[in-house]
């Protein structure tokens, strides 16, 4: 709750419109045209992936990140995003954590448990 600063990761409904503009060597946005569920997808991937750089980058500064799922993104949209076409997906609560209140990082998978090189 004392974090300075709270990200809103959304992901936009109309990124296609912007396909020919950013990836203009084909007609992709085309690929989407009468395909909202494909549309979605896409677009949540990618807001993903986005907002993992967007984690990495501030944890490079040395800021600590609470990533948070769970709420409730209806609400959130209404309030940020009422117009319909951005939605959220992720909060990211920004700051310098209390050493003394930080836990240490948790336990991972080994390469081998995770991952399978075919």
């Amino acid at each position: 709750m004392k974090a300075p600063a709270t990200a809103i990761c959304a992901y936009d409904l109309d990124f296609p419109d912007t396909l020919p503009r950013l990836f203009p060597q084909t007609d992709a946005k085309s690929w989407f045209t009468g395909k909202p569920e494909l549309t979605e997808n896409t677009a949540r991937l990618s807001a993903s992936l986005q907002a993992a750089y967007f984690l990495i980058a501030c944890r490079g500064l040395g800021l600590d990140l609470g990533p948070m799922g769970g709420f409730d993104a209806g609400k959130v949209d209404q309030a940020f995003f009422p117009e319909g076409r951005l939605k959220s997906f992720l909060l990211m609560n920004i700051g310098y954590g209390d050493p003394s209140k930080l836990h240490p990082r948790n336990p991972r998978l080994d390469f081998s448990e995770a991952c399978r090189v075919a």
